[in-house]
């Protein structure tokens, strides 16, 4: 074990302790070899009963309009923030941000300025620990009216790093369209592993200290990152901070989903292969699992409180799952992607995160908006595009092939 996994392995036991938890059950692995391998069988899939109805109070009674879902959105964000994802704290420090550089270049064939900023985190609470949020962002170099931007949680490697895809790359797309790109790298934000929650945002908030139970984890220290970013976007005249969009793959995917459903600024959202803690439904017996999540590898996404579901709870106790999430993006559109199961393999739960959208819908045709029209699972390459849009597109782990989708998807929103 190396010292970034001890030191992830010692927290995460000092965070049982806490919580009273002796034990938590094993999650399924990942390979589909192995003896406890997850379940990728379809007439296993379905363990849970029924899902919490999104439409539906705490105390039993029923939405029934528009001014309803205002409460009861409200009700599902302090379930998610306290059982789930934690909640931003209010002694959060706030944010300047500085103009690193600026420079003409060309993306692909376009002609692009592309802009490197820092955002510096207030530490005067708290001076051991330093935050900068990395972001860059290009434009089409001839900007004459505010530009719709397009945020990826990603990173800026240097020059052509690694295997390109064929064809033109994301950034060129959208500048095609005459419409911006921004790059957030999330780990400038918060570290992606658990000995780091002494550090960054998460640290600086707590000076230094452990996490309380009801403390943000990664993904919310993520999205918080997102929402600093459309601070900056609403402050740029060269921005359109009414057409602005998020996307993530995987992890970042999982970032994505809850940047959409805790900051409404946010207009749209791209959301990769995020799986179970993104939107999948949690309750579905195929894939990863919250036994998985709740791991000394995972858990720092979260809230501590979140691993009781893999301990003295179940899943089925928890009061909101994947749905619920979608519909607190509502009604705004959110296009889910995911790749061939065959080539990505099941471990994302392919049809659990298309059953959270068609769960969510009910709430979409509440606020007289779309959903994904049908409970039919589609093939490959078949594009749903409702308010809830979903495609499963021919490739593996990635949203590249979903691009082009995903912008024409846009395109109704942008520039009706």
């Amino acid at each position: 074990m190396d010292s970034l996994n001890k030191v992830s392995h010692q927290e995460h036991r000092l965070m049982l302790q806490r919580l009273g938890i002796e034990e938590l059950r094993p999650g399924p692995s990942g390979n589909p070899d192995d003896p406890n391998a997850a379940n990728s069988d379809e007439s296993k899939a379905k363990t849970y009963v029924s899902l919490p109805d999104p439409l539906v109070f705490e105390n039993g009674s029923k939405v029934k309009n528009k001014a309803d879902w205002e409460m009861r959105r409200d009700e599902i964000i302090a379930l998610f923030e306290k059982e789930m994802y934690g909640k931003v704290p209010d002694n959060v420090p706030g944010v300047t941000w500085k103009i690193i550089s600026e420079k003409d270049t060309l993306i692909g064939n376009i002609p692009a300025v592309e802009r490197k900023l820092e955002g510096i985190v207030d530490n005067s609470g708290f001076p051991d620990i330093e935050v900068a949020i990395d972001l860059t962002i290009g434009f089409p170099v001839k900007v004459r009216e505010p530009v719709p931007v397009i945020v990826e949680f990603g990173w800026n490697f240097p020059g052509n790093w690694g295997r390109q895809p064929e064809g033109p790359t994301w950034k060129e797309q959208l500048l095609e369209k005459g419409w911006g790109y921004a790059i957030l790298v999330p780990t400038s934000v918060q570290a992606d592993n658990g000995a780091g929650l002494k550090q960054g945002i998460i640290g600086l908030a707590n000076k230094g200290n452990v996490r309380k139970p009801g403390d943000w984890g990664a993904l919310r220290a993520w999205a918080w990152g997102a929402s600093r970013a459309m601070d900056y976007f609403e402050s740029n005249k060269d921005i359109d901070a009414s057409r602005i969009g998020i996307e993530g793959l995987s992890r970042y995917g999982k970032a994505a989903i809850v940047t959409m459903a805790f900051d409404p600024r946010f207009a749209i959202g791209f959301i990769g292969s995020s799986g179970a803690g993104g939107a999948k439904i949690l309750r579905r017996n195929f894939g990863e699992q919250v036994e998985n999540l709740a791991s000394s590898a995972e858990y720092h996404w979260f809230a501590p409180e979140f691993v009781k579901y893999a301990g003295p709870l179940t899943v089925n106790d928890l009061p909101v799952d994947a749905h619920h999430l979608i519909a607190l993006c509502a009604p705004r559109p959110v296009f889910i992607s995911t790749g061939d199961p065959k080539v990505e393999g099941n471990w994302v739960d392919a049809k659990g995160m298309f059953l959270a959208g068609v769960h969510a819908g009910t709430v979409y045709e509440l606020l007289g908006k779309k959903g994904l029209d049908t409970d039919e699972y589609p093939g490959t390459g078949v594009m749903l595009d409702g308010d809830i849009a979903f495609r499963q597109h021919e490739g593996g782990h990635t949203v590249v092939p979903n691009w082009p989708w995903f912008i024409s998807y846009a395109k109704k929103y942008f520039e009706q």
